[in-house]
């Protein structure tokens, strides 16, 4: 059980006068990954000796997101599914701080003094020796370490985790979801890989093609998956928090779910995951959704009719009934 409340501190105006003296660590923190809960593991174990909150800060967007957009590294996890994973792990505080302009070209000696000392007063510091901040990226581990001795807070390497001889990272998550390796990366990311969102109103094009779907906008400018899947959600048992997916378990179904992009108004695109249920019936307008990735059948494709597409999705739905009836 923890000692300090957690809680979810938006920017540096959220930050408060008790949430002074910390241990903590800073990065993206992208899929929450075995890599990522050794490091959470260290720093509970350091706050514990000092008898100090944990604190993990991270960005939004995240810095690639900023700089490169619809380039960047597709997103394994959304800001919600991250803060809960965070605090699954046993973190006391996530500090999200917006990634802008003023952040851009900060200097590495203000970030420090101004939001590590000042506003934080941190006494401990995890941080990778490859960790790069400040306006042009000129802070790095060593000048931590040299502004920890002047003001008085420990700075300690992250040690690198490895798995089957190769380090676990985001970017090795990833080339495994974009192969469809999804038991080789549910063994990196210590879970099953999922995708978390809110059912919103879509086309209906489904329920003309009698394949009804819950549509849900990822809100990432790229998706690591894409493509057809054989996929088994759930719906928590609170209606307004993630986090309740880990106290009773929740009803699950058997689905066939379609990740695609569709243009926006300013002519980028977003992706979407879109769901059909087997032998489900019901309103999920509204609802938050768990969607856990089993086996990928086919890549995203166009149709030239819809009876085409019609007799496409009926293909895909028997497909996933086969999966399950005998899981590969």
């Amino acid at each position: 059980m923890n000692d300090f409340p957690q809680e979810f501190i938006a920017g540096l105006t959220g930050l408060k006068p008790h949430h002074q003296g910390c241990v903590a660590t800073i990065g993206s923190f992208d899929g929450v990954h075995l890599g990522h809960q050794a490091i959470l593991q260290r720093l509970r174990e350091v706050a514990k000796q000092l008898r100090l909150p944990t604190l993990v800060m991270v960005f939004e967007p995240q810095p690639p997101e900023y700089f490169s957009r619809e380039q960047a590294p597709a997103r394994l996890m959304r800001l919600r599914e991250k803060v809960d994973a965070l605090f699954r792990c046993g973190i006391d505080r996530v500090l999200c701080l917006r990634f802008n302009e003023h952040l851009r070209t900060l200097s590495a000696e203000a970030f420090i003094r101004d939001i590590l000392v000042d506003r934080l007063d941190v006494k401990h510091l995890e941080i990778g020796d490859d960790f790069r901040f400040g306006c042009g990226r000129t802070g790095d581990f060593a000048l931590l370490q040299q502004a920890g001795a002047h003001y008085g807070f420990e700075v300690r390497d992250t040690q690198t985790y490895v798995l089957q001889g190769e380090r676990v990272s985001s970017t090795r998550v990833r080339r495994l979801l974009e192969a469809g390796e999804f038991h080789e990366a549910a063994a990196l990311l210590g879970r099953p890989f999922s995708l978390t969102g809110r059912v919103v109103h879509g086309k209906r094009l489904g329920r003309t093609l009698n394949v009804p779907t819950a549509n849900i906008n990822l809100g990432r400018y790229r998706s690591p998956v894409n493509g057809v899947y054989t996929v088994k959600a759930s719906i928590p048992a609170g209606k307004n928090s993630t986090q309740q997916w880990d106290g009773d378990s929740p009803k699950q179904w058997n689905g066939v779910a379609n990740v695609g992009v569709r243009p926006t108004v300013n002519g980028t695109v977003k992706p979407v995951l879109e769901v059909h249920l087997l032998d489900f019936s019901g309103d999920l307008y509204g609802q938050w959704l768990r969607v856990e990735f089993c086996h990928k059948l086919r890549d995203e494709q166009k149709f030239p009719s819809l009876e085409e597409l019609k007799r496409q999705i009926d293909q895909d739905v028997l497909a996933a009934r086969q999966y399950f009836s005998n899981p590969i």
